[in-house]
């Protein structure tokens, strides 16, 4: 099961990243996140009266529900919608496999895990990586603001998944199912974007595109509904750690689609970037080598 929920995150979540790239344009970036997020809860609901499960989650549950919907379903995506309009969405998804160190970090710092020393090096390797495939993007656009914030807001919105990632463990752990922490959390993400995008006098307008609408759903239903339902399920059955591992190969997927549709070009930097990402999320999230014992006493 684990290993069937591990594939259908990554191919699906893989994908997204073009999908996002196709929500630009148009429409507002937060509205069109609104919209996914209105559908997808509304999907959601739909299956937990059909199902018959329970809807209202308890009273203790909500501090985390409301802090889950402003991290992982309102600022995570805010930050990389907005980075995708400067960076290829190969290369977002690049800094977004970075998750399990953050991860590590956050365990450490919010739940006082350990960070054992593999972490702290997977983590060097996997920066130095991001500093490799973004080495080509940059050349001659040093000065470019635009191509550096949409590097800051994809390592921003990382951190937001990450935060989203522990609030669901931590949901998961007091016996509440994503599918039901899953709706109010996307709910509520959609209702602050709705409330901020009218405060800010933005439109909600509709691309009346197949591009546009296709890829609206798409990221609602599969991307939202499946895959976070997929991931979240996951991150309670095996930890935020070991879950965020699937992101690992997001790039692969991800780099592949924006050679496709974005005209992304490889160079030899590119490939040993993307190497290094991959080597310093597999080094940090290793089975710790086990020390041979000490044979005799004293």
């Amino acid at each position: 099961m684990n290993a069937f929920l591990y594939l259908l995150t990554v191919l699906i979540w893989g994908t997204t990243w073009i999908a996002i790239k196709f929500q630009l344009g148009v429409v507002a970036a937060p509205v069109s996140i609104a919209y996914r997020f209105w559908i997808a809860a509304a999907v959601l609901f739909l299956f937990l009266l059909a199902t018959r499960k329970p809807i209202w989650p308890p009273r203790q549950a909500w501090r985390y529900l409301v802090a889950q919907g402003v991290a992982l379903f309102c600022c995570n995506f805010l930050c990389f919608y907005y980075a995708s309009q400067w960076v290829p969405s190969g290369l977002v998804a690049v800094v977004f496999s970075t998750a399990p160190i953050w991860n590590a970090l956050n365990g450490r710092l919010f739940l006082g895990r350990e960070i054992r020393r593999q972490v702290l090096g997977g983590a060097l390797l996997g920066l130095a990586g991001i500093a490799m495939l973004f080495l080509p993007q940059m050349r001659g656009h040093w000065n470019d603001s635009g191509m550096l914030a949409g590097l800051g807001l994809a390592l921003l919105g990382t951190l937001c998944f990450s935060t989203g990632n522990l609030l669901s463990s931590r949901m998961q752990s007091l016996g509440l199912a994503p599918w039901l922490t899953n709706s109010w959390a996307m709910l509520i993400g959609a209702a602050i974007l709705t409330a901020g995008a009218l405060a800010l006098g933005m439109p909600f307008s509709f691309e009346p595109t197949t591009r546009y609408a296709a890829s609206l759903l798409y990221l609602a239903i599969p991307g939202s509904v499946v895959a976070f339902t997929a991931y979240l399920l996951l991150v309670g059955r095996i930890g935020p750690d070991r879950a965020a591992y699937s992101t690992v190969l997001f790039p692969i997927v991800a780099l592949t689609m924006s050679t496709f549709f974005e005209g992304y070009h490889w160079t030899a930097t590119a490939v040993c970037g993307l190497a290094l990402v991959l080597a310093g999320n597999l080094l940090a999230f290793m089975r710790p080598l086990q020390q041979p014992a000490l044979a005799g006493a004293k």
